[in-house]
């Protein structure tokens, strides 16, 4: 089911202007600022040359799903639903 609605998000162009619209709403809130604060802490702490850049993605994911609001969340799943059930087939 989730492959399915992925493709029709993509081929339909919405998985794009959804990810723009998400792009704008984390910067809006200032999620971008908190994670970009948070990986300096985190380079800070183990050291610029201890640090790879699949290191850094696995030590913020976890913040950086939980630092993202609710009413963001909500309103892309309400876009989903809406675009979904205008698309139905």
């Amino acid at each position: 089911m989730r492959a399915t609605v992925n493709q029709k998000l993509t081929e339909m162009g919405e998985r794009e202007r959804l990810k723009e619209l998400l792009r704008a709403k984390l910067t809006e809130c200032g999620w971008k600022d908190q994670m970009k604060a948070h990986c300096k802490e985190v380079i800070k702490e183990k050291g610029l040359e201890h640090v790879t850049v699949e290191d850094l993605v696995v030590e913020i994911t976890p913040k950086g799903r939980a630092l993202v609001p609710d009413s963001v969340k909500k309103e892309l799943l309400q876009r989903i639903r809406a675009f979904l059930a205008q698309h139905a087939t």
